[in-house]
């Protein structure tokens, strides 16, 4: 087998506004808006609003009413702490950048390296119409031996220091 993820589903708070959001987001990301679909199974409290790629598929559900009180949380067991996608080069981290910002997303952290991950990890975070937090993120991965992921420059596995003194760009 192969680590593909063929589709996440995740719960919002208010799905027609989760809606209104990723019908501006997803195409960015490759996804294709006519391959867009609806389900409900009204004895379940059930509705998603499901977007397709050639890659990946991800669906947005509603939240069920019992829950209506509980304020959402990304260190909560269970919960979502953020969903990375990867992009191309650093020029193209850039320019979603721009487009997400506009669509409006919170940004928590505009394009940057993080040294911390590994020397050519260039990224940003923003936040959904409903709190979650989403990555843009570009890098060199390289797998050792042991299918750890390790950086391209040094070859440091990502939990040790990166012996890479220089950053590119």
């Amino acid at each position: 087998m192969h680590p593909i993820i063929d589709h996440i589903d995740i719960t919002v708070e208010d799905l027609y506004r989760a809606e209104k959001f990723y019908d501006k987001l997803l195409p960015l990301l490759g996804f294709d808006l006519s391959a867009k679909e609806y389900t409900e199974v009204p004895e379940h409290e059930y509705k998603i609003v499901e977007y397709h790629s050639s890659y990946m598929s991800i669906g947005f559900v509603n939240r069920r009413d019992a829950y209506k009180n509980e304020k959402l949380s990304r260190r909560k067991a269970g919960a979502l702490h953020h969903l990375a996608f990867r992009a191309e080069n650093r020029e193209e981290v850039d320019s979603l950048f721009e487009k997400i910002k506009a669509i409006p997303a919170v940004i928590v952290h505009p394009p940057k390296f993080y040294p911390e991950y590994c020397s050519d990890y260039y990224a940003f975070f923003f936040k959904d119409s409903e709190g979650i937090e989403y990555e843009i993120v570009n890098f060199e991965r390289v797998k050792d031996p042991l299918i750890k992921s390790v950086c391209a420059y040094c070859a440091a596995d990502f939990s040790s220091d990166c012996t890479n003194s220089t950053q590119a760009g």
